[in-house]
């Protein structure tokens, strides 16, 4: 179980004033079991990082694994255990239907035990359920002897089977003589209904008609008009039905006391399984508290940091889109929209000033960043977005709200001050303050002299400089925002006011001051405007030179940067629509140009296969009989024809890299050509002895053949080529040294003998680098173009490219001029 140390009371105080109460009520709503409700409506803090970070690793675990089953994790049947064995240890007697809670725990461990069971992804839930007994034999005996409701069955005890039956019998009885005595006497009742009294049977008899059916009378009606009687030859009967009562009373009784002793037997593992259930439903919580949230899981950078020399902590603090979780939870149920901020403070920063108008934020600003640090700490996601850094905060302190008592005599000036000193003991008391210690002022100088409320906070906030980890306070105090220009551990802030609406927009700025805008707040909430008029006479000769017209500047500054950097990000997307449309179109043309070739070659194929069938035909019909001389020619005609539409004048292609070759068709490197003895297509990877051997790929299979054995796909035959030097080929001027689509291959999606085939053909015809698109994947298609291009003769070097390039995804390789 988490270990939770005890909090200062300072720190508890702060955290009502944070709302934290409120918050674990909100999450208690997500618990699957009644004790894990109890336990997240006083959901407490850990008092180490560690466990800090095991509950954060739970949370993750089952928020990942609820995710993933449909349905999510099933929690039913689980009851909390922790009353019953406590009873049972003392050697009381628990009820049968908390008894039978037991087993239905036990059944639902088996079942999360099935749904939580992988140890590597989720390492500590799993180990978790894995440790605990099974008590299959507990559970066994459990449901044997109790049936649902918690009724003992009459299995669980001989004697009471005995018992029970006897017990049926006589009750048949009762009612049979019952019913006989109502057909008689219907008379004098008032109804024919069986009715019980005592738990003794009775009819309901008229007043006065008692001496017509004697028996003892139980009740009557609250008109005494109606009697309930038990008839006197009866009562034996019922004499015997209550003995027949007791003695189940008692078996059962025995049964529940047997049953209550094993679960005494097994107190500790029960209780262990109770812990662990408990365990593991907060932390269900905490995730769905969380996905519902749009919650992210914290990281602590500081957890066991080391120091520089001067004591500071090298790790930033950094929350992006920080959103307040009381407020979200009101956005939620149809509240108006949460306007995040963002909170990152460098590494040596340990004061925040932020300042602005009234109503603009400052208060929730800390409240936000407070409540982020107990929930990370409590094991909860953060509510921002992005990675979520921030200090393992041992102390979370807020001076938050007016603090004005009649009852203790106190202003709102002495209230904060009797707050303040608290926080001070407790900073003071605590060793690792300044580096897990964080402290929260709100309205720091207020309710006093101006000039004396503001040395007050200065020299305040410098103790605190020295002595916590960061101290983030929101004021009015003009001079607390030039701290920061005399001590590099100070950072302004502000809230943002919209000057044209006249209404403040809740974001926090950072790096600059901000100006508190009364009179603008005042002229927007209804302020005489005469008054508003002689306050800004006044005011005028003040502002002359002082701060106020430094902010300013600065915040026009700051809108000049904001209105640059909305300009480049506009340039920055135009450029990547337009590069998205380029390549869109590059790939229609390349799709075009591949669905091009596809069809000129289904046209070849269909246009041989109708020749074949053409000559056969002809074959056949020269067969049939003895043909006469001009049925021969008209053959031959017909013949010629298809050679002339097969091979039309002309249709050779000119190739200047195609190798020196006799009069009609040869075979050169990089041709497709069709291999007569097997019907298969081949590639030519070179030509040997003077033009009498090629050397071919067939598929995956590399093979020698004289050029006789081959013919084109048009089905001309190869003639011997004349004696060939390759070194005779006119060099090609050097091309580009820059990846471009001309000297780009993507082979992925091929087979390693189809990209070789492929970059040897393109090898052949390059002039300058070629750009190999193989991707990562498993590695194994890179790894084999590797270990083919170490072996050809065709390449001069060749290596990864370039990270704009396509990194280890792609190889540059530089072919042998």
């Amino acid at each position: 179980m988490v270990e939770h140390s005890p909090l200062p009371a300072i720190q508890e105080e702060a955290m009502e004033l944070l709302g934290w109460p409120e918050l674990c009520q909100h999450l208690a709503g997500f618990a699957s079991t009644t004790m894990g409700r109890q336990a997240l409506l006083g959901l407490s803090l850990p008092g180490d990082p560690s466990w800090s970070q095991r509950l954060q690793q739970e949370t993750r675990e089952l928020l990942e694994r609820d995710q993933q089953l449909e349905g999510g994790l099933d929690f039913r049947g689980v009851v909390d255990l922790k009353p019953l064995v406590e009873r049972c240890r003392k050697g009381g007697i628990g009820t049968g239907e908390a008894l039978l809670g037991v087993a239905t725990t036990m059944a639902a461990v088996r079942k999360l035990r099935r749904q939580i069971n992988d140890p590597h992804q989720q390492p500590v839930t799993t180990a978790c359920l894995a440790q605990l007994q099974g008590l299959h034999q507990l559970e066994r005996c459990l449901n044997h002897c109790l049936e649902e409701g918690g009724h003992v069955a009459d299995r669980a005890s001989p004697a009471l089977g005995v018992v029970r039956r006897q017990l049926g019998v006589v009750r048949l009885e009762l009612r049979q003589q019952l019913h006989g005595l109502l057909r008689r006497h219907q008379a004098v009742l008032q109804d024919t209904v069986i009715s019980s009294r005592h738990g003794r049977a009775v009819v309901a008899l008229k007043a006065g008609a008692l001496d017509q059916l004697p028996g003892l009378v139980h009740d009557s009606s609250t008109s005494g008009n109606t009697l309930f009687v038990e008839p006197r030859t009866l009562v034996p009967l019922g004499n015997r039905i209550r003995d027949l009562e007791a003695q189940e009373h008692q078996e059962e009784e025995q049964v529940l006391r047997q049953l209550s002793q094993l679960v005494a037997d097994d107190a500790q593992p029960l209780l262990d399984i109770c812990a662990a259930l408990l365990q593991l439903d907060m932390a269900l919580a905490r995730g769905r508290y969380g996905a519902a949230m749009g919650g992210v899981q914290p990281d602590f950078p500081g957890n066991g940091p080391k120091a520089d020399e001067t004591g500071v902590i090298q790790e930033p603090i950094l929350l992006r889109q920080l959103r307040h979780p009381l407020l979200v939870w009101q956005q939620r149920a149809g509240g108006a929209d949460v306007v995040p901020v963002d909170v990152q403070v460098a590494p040596h920063q340990r004061v925040v000033a932020i300042t602005g108008p009234n109503t603009g934020g400052k208060t929730v600003v800390l409240k936000s960043l407070g409540l982020a640090l107990l929930m990370a700490r409590a094991g909860l996601p953060v509510l921002c977005a992005g990675p979520a850094r921030l200090p393992w905060a041992d102390l979370v302190l807020a001076d938050i709200g007016d603090e004005q008592s009649l009852q203790q005599n106190l202003s709102t000036f002495s209230g904060h001050i009797k707050r303040l000193a608290r926080i001070l003991q407790a900073v003071e008391a605590s060793p690792t303050a300044s580096i897990n210690g964080v402290v929260l002022l709100d309205e720091l100088g207020a309710g006093t002299d101006p000039g004396e409320g503001s040395a007050l906070a200065i020299a305040l906030l410098r103790h605190m400089a020295d002595r916590v980890r960061l101290t983030m306070a929101t004021t009015h105090c003009s001079a607390l925002k030039a701290l920061k220009y005399e001590d590099d551990r100070f950072e302004n802030a502000s809230v943002a006011f919209d000057e044209a609406t006249m209404a403040p927009t809740y974001h926090l700025q950072w790096g600059i001051p901000g100006r508190s805008n009364a009179l603008a707040i005042a002229q927007r909430l209804g302020l005489h405007p005469s008054v508003l008029r002689q306050a800004r006479a006044l005011l005028k000769p003040q502002q002359v030179g002082e701060v106020s017209s430094i902010i300013s500047g600065l915040e026009q500054q700051r809108r000049q940067q904001e209105e640059a950097a909305a300009a480049a990000t506009a340039l920055l997307a135009r450029t990547e629509q337009l590069h998205a449309q380029v390549l869109s179109h590059w790939q229609r043309q390349r799709n075009e140009i591949a669905q091009q070739q596809q069809q000129r070659q289904q046209q070849l194929e269909d246009s041989i296969h109708v020749a074949q069938q053409e000559v056969a035909r002809i074959i056949r019909t020269l067969r049939q009989g003895a043909p006469d001389g001009e049925q021969a020619r008209r053959a031959g005609q017909r013949l010629k024809a298809l050679k002339q539409l097969q091979h039309p004048q002309g249709a050779t292609p000119a190739d200047p890299r195609r190798l020196p070759h006799q009069q009609g068709w040869s075979p050169h490197v990089g041709m497709r050509v069709r291999l007569r003895r097997l019907g298969k297509v081949a590639e030519v990877l070179d030509v040997k002895d003077e033009g009498q051997t090629l050397e071919l790929r067939c598929g995956p299979m590399r093979l020698q053949t004289p050029v006789e054995e081959v013919e084109s796909l048009k089905g001309e035959e190869a003639r011997r080529a004349s004696p060939v030097q390759v070194t005779h080929r006119q060099p090609l001027p050097p091309g580009p040294e820059v990846r471009c689509t001309s000297n780009t291959i993507d082979l992925r999606g091929l087979r390693l003998h189809e990209a070789e085939s492929a970059v040897a053909h393109h090898l052949s015809r390059a002039n300058g680098p070629v750009w190999l698109i193989h991707g990562i994947g498993t590695g194994r298609l890179k790894q084999g173009l590797w270990d083919w291009l170490k072996t050809t003769d065709q390449v001069e070097r060749f290596h990864d490219a370039e990270p704009g390039d396509g990194g280890m995804g792609c190889t540059v390789v530089w072919p042998r001029r």
